[in-house]
């Protein structure tokens, strides 16, 4: 079955050839671990999730790698200010690598929490700096770089022909209006740090010896170095954020090619922003929103996901508490509608009735990672005439593509028996789980004394939970 993708670099919707039949080779831009992931970072991740979903539904081995950004980093795109890492060591009196290994693992619960499928790797950029000084000794060897004294060994974008393809961009462009600095000693404009010289008069708690003197990456040539030592010198897809189209994926375009000689990836697929109220969502606010913010206020991180997964990943999605208590109405509704299919003696499966409309979901899938098309054939599907065991076979399949935990949290409600409890205690009752799972014991506490607070008992069992009235 065919699937299509909206590819950046054509800027069309194209038919998905893989390199190899029954195989993709995937590589996604991770977190950068300084602070937590805000919940329009985690748009971009449950999008690729969705995308990944679909392949293996599809029958593809999917080999997927996801970096993880814990140095280089720097606070400018134009290779100026401090290293985020650096930055987020002194804000919190922690070591750098005290700083990367919390953040990581807040960033792994998060995922966690939201059903995200696991990366076949995750490649922190400190375990692979030899992979980045030898990418960036080949680039000098072919004559792209330059040096600046006491600052760092920058590419020299002039040298590539299709520099800002990716983005639509060219050189002349950049220099009439660029939101990179024009830092002193670049030569254009869009030029930018491979490898950058540790101050001398500043002792980092991340630098390494090189071929150029003591210092520490750029951040794109982690990215490119860590995807060629994984996946190799082609791949099918390289998914982030539209914030890198223009910036950090045309230049680890411009790094890879001339290295390996020929085209590196063939679809670029990015997602969309998330904006809140006063614009995109951005950590430099200081007051960014968070899952854990999210589930605080009684919004599961499956009720998020099912909000995201509303609206297409290549449109802009408004965030507002009214709009996730708007999904959060729909999400119950469903959950209701299935309970009741779940607790019904029918067994009887029709499998060519099971087998059409699967087919209609990847169908509808497949066209460019539809899942608000999805959504509206489940709700279709629980209107229809449809036998209630196919109809239960058809939402379990129609789970595993959009993993919204739909037969797992209608399971949960046909539990609370005596239907005394209300769905937003059992609603924050799962968070106090997903939290526990996660070793996230602060988190939990806070959920548990929140359901204490609303007359409720929570009791844990080998396998999950009891709630009841105090």
């Amino acid at each position: 079955m065919e699937i299509k993708l909206f590819n950046t670099m054509s800027k069309s919707v194209e038919i998905f050839k893989p390199l190899v039949d029954g195989k993709v080779s995937m590589y996604t831009c991770g977190p950068t671990v300084y602070h937590f992931a805000h919940i329009g970072n985690l748009r971009t991740y449950v999008s690729q999730d969705v995308m990944k979903r679909m392949f293996i539904a599809n029958g593809y081995e999917v080999k997927h790698i996801m970096n993880i950004t814990d140095v280089g980093h720097l606070t400018s795109d134009g290779d100026t200010g401090e290293d985020k890492m650096e930055k987020g060591s002194r804000r919190e009196g922690k070591s750098v690598w005290d700083i990367a290994k919390y953040y990581t693992d807040v960033f792994m619960s998060d995922i966690g929490k939201l059903n995200i499928l696991p990366a076949t790797k995750y490649t922190p950029a400190t375990q692979y700096i030899q992979e980045q000084i030898d990418l960036v000794k080949k680039l000098e060897d072919l004559g792209y770089t330059y040096k600046i004294e006491g600052d760092g060994i920058y590419y020299d974008t002039s040298k590539f022909a299709d520099y800002g393809k990716l983005g639509g961009q060219n050189l002349d462009d950049l220099k009439a209006g660029a939101r990179i600095e024009f830092a002193d000693g670049k030569r254009n404009v869009s030029d930018f740090a491979l490898w950058k010289f540790s101050p001398k008069d500043v002792k980092r708690q991340m630098e390494w010896d090189s071929p150029w003197g003591v210092g520490f990456p750029g951040w794109h040539i982690e990215c490119s170095a860590m995807s060629l030592a994984e996946i190799g010198d082609r791949m099918d897809i390289h998914s982030g954020g539209v914030d890198h189209i223009k910036v950090h994926h045309t230049n680890e375009i411009a790094q890879v090619e001339p290295v390996v000689g020929h085209k590196w990836v063939n679809y670029w697929v990015h997602m969309e922003f998330l904006n809140d109220l006063s614009g995109k969502m951005s950590k430099s606010k200081g007051d960014f929103l968070t899952l854990s913010l999210l589930e605080s206020k009684g919004y599961p991180a499956i009720v998020y996901r099912y909000f995201l997964l509303l609206a297409s990943y290549r449109k802009q999605l408004n965030f507002s508490y009214e709009l996730l208590d708007g999904a959060k109405n729909s999400y119950d509704n469903l959950i209701k509608k299935i309970a009741k299919l779940l607790v019904c003696d029918d067994k009887k499966v029709n499998n060519s009735v099971v087998e059409e409309w699967k087919n209609r979901v990847l169908l509808t899938l497949n066209n460019d990672i539809n899942t608000a098309g999805v959504i509206v054939l489940l709700q279709e599907l629980l209107k229809s005439e449809v036998g209630v065991a196919d109809k239960v076979e058809i939402i379990k399949f129609i789970d595993l593509v959009l993993g919204i935990r739909l037969i797992e949290n209608a399971n949960l409600l046909n539990e609370n028996v005596d239907g005394d409890i209300p769905q937003e205690i059992l609603y924050l009752a799962q968070a106090r789980f997903e939290a526990k799972k996660a070793k996230d014991y602060a988190k939990a506490d806070e959920l548990r004394n929140k359901i204490s607070e609303a007359g409720f008992v929570i009791e844990d069992r080998a396998d999950g939970f009891n709630v009841k009235k105090a």
